[in-house]
């Protein structure tokens, strides 16, 4: 996908990208100061219609909040999807913070510290086991308090899933509990006093193949209903993870969504229906959710050109969009998506390559960039920012100040 491409799905008026309707140099002026971040509501909404349109309708929706735990996104949809996952004990704090119901969030991640797994307990959330310590702990917690512990296995599966941004499933992994050893593990914990809900798996994030995708779901099916035969009840909760990807560079394509939704369909009405009655489905998704609806507008501050080469400086960098910079997971780096937004539409007239204002060469946002030719003052647009944005990004670094949120 082009940028243009991107700038069509915000709109545009009077050469200018929209943001939530706004202008963006006006949307500028109301933030106050750049850098900043923006995302834009109605394309959030557009997205949820969109899955909740192609998913079955048993199908749950979770938002993995670690890609966005910027609260207003967080209370944003905890008005609009099923369930919420949180990966530490600050993102529990805020799901709980929410309106959504304790016994719809889970907490998945290995390390978690014993003083979180003792906060999840005595919230009533799903603690997501990736481990035998993690079982340990939770029991502890349970008899500590005086409550049941509300547990999912998280199983590590015996396959691997290609296309994967980062894998995160088969083989060695410090997440979850290996296919194999979980019917051993069951055994030994089955008089704990602990309520295991039944098993989620996670094989690996960022992944545009469609097919590849709809696979990993017919082998998790698969995996948890052999495992389900050693639990003493029935699986209630069958989380099959995500992983829907979203185009960053120019050669990637977007996901078929319909392609994987057909295969929940035959999924979710066949085996699982069939083998596993009382389970609910639940697919659970960050980046696929709110990373197409955000931007990340910086300023030009300086031009200079240099033995041949044009650069535009920035008040922004790496310290708040690390993956723009190529330094998130990348091997080859790969220009993002970016624009001029007050001039949008322009004839693309120059190459120019945009820095930030870190002192270091790696605080590179987009190399040889077909522009417009470029002014100070004028407002660079990072698209595919909704996601892994400032919380994954080294915000410390060189003691910058900390850009500005917004939801238009």
């Amino acid at each position: 996908m082009k940028p243009h491409d991107h700038a069509a799905a915000f709109g545009t008026a009077d050469g200018e990208l929209r943001v939530g309707g706004m202008p963006l140099s006006r949307l500028a002026a109301r933030v106050g100061s750049t850098p900043f971040f923006a995302y834009d509501r109605g394309l959030l909404d557009r997205r949820i219609d969109e899955l909740r349109a192609a998913f079955p309708e048993r199908l749950e929706l979770s938002y993995a909040m670690k890609a966005n735990p910027m609260p207003a996104i967080v209370q944003h949809l905890a008005n609009r999807v099923d369930r919420i996952d949180v990966a530490s004990g600050l993102e529990l704090q805020a799901a709980l913070d929410t309106t959504m119901r304790s016994e719809r969030i889970s907490f998945a991640g290995p390390g978690k510290s014993p003083a979180e797994i003792r906060q999840a307990v005595a919230s009533g959330i799903i603690v997501e086991l990736e481990s035998r310590t993690e079982f340990d702990r939770v029991i502890a917690a349970g008899d500590e308090l005086g409550l049941t512990p509300n547990v999912a296995i998280r199983v590590n599966p015996d396959f691997a899933v290609k296309g994967s941004g980062m894998r995160m499933g088969g083989g060695p992994q410090q997440f979850g509990i290996d296919a194999e050893q979980v019917p051993a593990v069951l055994r030994d914990y089955a008089a704990a006093g602990v309520n295991v809900l039944g098993f989620h798996v996670f094989a690996g994030s960022q992944n545009l193949a469609a097919a590849v995708i709809a696979e990993a779901q017919r082998r998790t099916v698969d995996l948890v209903s052999s495992l389900a035969e050693h639990l003493a009840t029935p699986v209630r909760y069958l989380n099959l993870g995500g992983g829907f990807g979203i185009p960053y560079v120019e050669k990637d394509q977007p996901l078929e969504l319909q392609l994987v939704a057909d295969n929940l369909h035959d999924l979710v009405d066949g085996p699982v229906a069939e083998r596993m009655p009382e389970a609910t489905p639940v697919i659970e998704l960050g980046r696929y959710l709110v990373g197409e609806c955000g931007v990340y507008v910086t300023r030009v501050l300086d031009r200079k050109d240099s033995r041949g080469t044009t650069f535009l400086v920035v008040d922004g960098g790496m310290h708040h969009q690390l993956a723009a910079s190529g330094n998130f997971g990348q091997a080859i780096r790969r220009n993002h998506p970016l624009v001029l937004g007050n001039h949008v539409g322009r004839p693309l007239t120059e190459r120019a390559t945009v820095v930030g204002c870190l002192c270091t060469p790696l605080d590179l946002l987009g190399d040889h960039v077909e522009l417009p030719e470029a002014e100070i003052g004028d407002l660079v647009v990072i698209f595919q920012a909704g996601a892994y944005g400032l919380t994954a990004s080294p915000t410390a670094f060189l003691g910058h100040p900390a850009p500005a949120e917004v939801i238009v």
